[in-house]
């Protein structure tokens, strides 16, 4: 491919017009300023977008283009952004919600389509989740297939959809569902009835948002007719790894959320199996592949749909255990503002331990704390905030105590086709990520992008975990005092026996 007949990435993407679907989302943002950045002859860049919270589609591209993401083309490439052209419309809308003047623009220019939108929630309503990640892709096919120019349709889906299987291929599997029939229930099923019929629909998948993804796939294989169709199916997807900056996050999806958490120092233990491969992969690496997915899909093209698992378990294996070591490690390292427990702790592969551990190291302390500021008059979350992560890691747990063999054969030929300077100005090459390097900015990138913590704070943030240990010790021993606030409760009223529990312990 490195011939004289070799088309660079970048030369591929000239004069060509892209519509993307989901751009306001986490990767959305990235596969934009990417495009921009490195493929500057770009035509135009098409991305559908819904009104949103009483602002129209003008304002919220104006409010995507003030995130950090842009900055770098905002300073040295401001007309790059002019090449962005919002549309109206909405995902789950017949027709995807776009007028008939916009979708006849979409159909004569566009070359290239980026299908990113989807509901990642876990926990989704089935309904919603079948809306969006199903029946939204299949509205997008049918208007891809009036396109005159379309090249290339890169279709986001996830290793985890077939999650029900240990060893997962680059290829489509069965689902055990038609997904005709699944979308046709949504039709005329309420809200309730397809509620109780979940579980027997996602069968042996974990949630909604497997069993949908596997379903888009399988009805993208039959719904497609000529469409030149190809599949990128990330892992885990956490911060970027080297662009536009290096740790950049906007969600607090998969362990961000826990992470940003356990910073913070109110969050200790998980249901995990330590030495399982924790599949994770930065944000910037999935970006790249998509884009060039996109260049292989045309300049190649095949009968068959590509499946690339873009995955880090086979070439660069990181374990639970290494990455929850290595965040803490960080977390004390670079600390948050303001933490109230001195972040550590471990993974847990037993139930039962893991249950006493969110007990003794979550539920009671945030009840303590609760109690303390009802006290001081203030208003008690600590309870709150546990029950939300209680559930996030609940939905975490699935991934976390199971392994996954993800083949990635059709990525590392994709790799050997591209020439040097652009498997260096596209990389994807796993194999490159330095983990501890990659964490300790995914832990600043929390800090900075997450939680809104500017870097200056970071000397009065180091000053502050040490008194955190005065904390730590405090509580431990409010703890032990437990038995005898029991003892005082029996005579005297509750907030009396905490007042002299806590002069006790004092």
């Amino acid at each position: 491919m490195a011939g004289s007949e070799y088309t660079s990435v970048k030369d591929f993407y000239r004069d060509r017009s892209i519509f993307i679907t989901g751009a306001t989302g986490f990767m959305g943002k990235i596969l934009v300023e990417k495009l921009l950045r490195s493929c500057p002859h770009i035509k135009n860049i098409y991305l559908l977008m819904r009104p949103k919270k009483g602002r129209n589609v003008q304002e919220r591209l104006q409010e995507l283009l003030n995130g950090p993401v842009f900055e770098n083309l905002r300073r040295n490439s401001p007309d790059e952004l002019s090449k962005i052209i919002p549309v109206a419309g909405d995902i789950t809308e017949p027709e995807l919600g776009i007028s008939i003047d916009d979708q006849n623009t979409l159909i004569r220019t566009v070359s290239i389509v980026f299908h990113s939108a989807a509901t990642v929630k876990f926990d989704e309503a089935l309904k919603l989740s079948v809306t969006i990640n199903m029946l939204g892709t299949k509205r997008l096919v049918q208007l891809c297939n009036r396109m005159h120019n379309v090249e290339a349709f890169i279709h986001v889906s996830t290793a985890y959809c077939n999650c029900d299987r240990n060893d997962v291929a680059e290829e489509i599997y069965p689902v055990g569902r038609e997904p005709d029939q699944v979308i046709a229930l949504t039709e005329w099923m309420d809200d309730k009835m397809f509620e109780e019929l979940t579980p027997n629909l996602i069968a042996s998948r974990p949630n909604t948002y497997t069993f949908t993804k596997a379903l888009a796939e399988r009805m993208l294989q039959r719904e497609r007719g000529s469409l030149p169709v190809a599949i990128v199916r990330p892992s885990i997807v956490l911060s970027s790894h080297r662009e536009p900056v290096a740790g950049w996050v906007d969600n607090c999806n998969g362990p961000t959320g826990i992470i940003a958490a356990a910073g913070k120092g109110f969050f200790r233990t998980m249901l995990c199996h330590d030495d399982k491969v924790a599949d994770l992969v930065p944000v910037d690496i999935v970006i790249n592949l998509m884009i060039c997915a996109a260049w292989r899909t045309a300049t190649q093209r095949t009968d068959t749909i590509p499946i690339y698992n873009c995955c880090t378990g086979q070439q660069n294996p990181i374990t639970w255990k290494q990455f929850v070591e290595l965040s803490f490690k960080y977390c004390r390292q670079y600390p948050m503002n303001n933490v109230i427990w001195y972040p550590d702790g471990r993974c847990h592969s037993s139930v039962l331990i893991n249950k006493l551990c969110v007990t003794f190291q979550h539920m009671l302390p945030a009840y303590i704390l609760d109690t303390l500021a009802w006290l001081q008059g203030s208003q008690p979350i600590m309870v709150r905030v546990q029950t939300k992560l209680s559930k996030a890691a609940k939905c975490l747990e699935y991934f976390s105590t199971k392994q996954w063999n993800f083949r990635d054969d059709n990525v590392r030929r994709l790799g050997e086709q591209l020439s040097p300077e652009d498997r260096e100005t596209f990389m994807f090459d796993v194999r490159q990520i330095d983990w501890p390097s990659y964490l300790k900015h995914y832990i600043l990138g929390i800090r900075q992008f997450i939680l809104k913590e500017n870097p200056d704070t970071l000397p009065a943030a180091r000053s502050n975990i040490t008194n955190t240990l005065q904390h730590f010790a405090y509580i431990i021993i409010i703890i032990i005092t437990l038995p005898m606030l029991f003892l005082v409760v029996s005579c005297e009223s509750s907030s009396v026996a905490v007042i002299r529990v806590l002069n006790m312990a004092t």
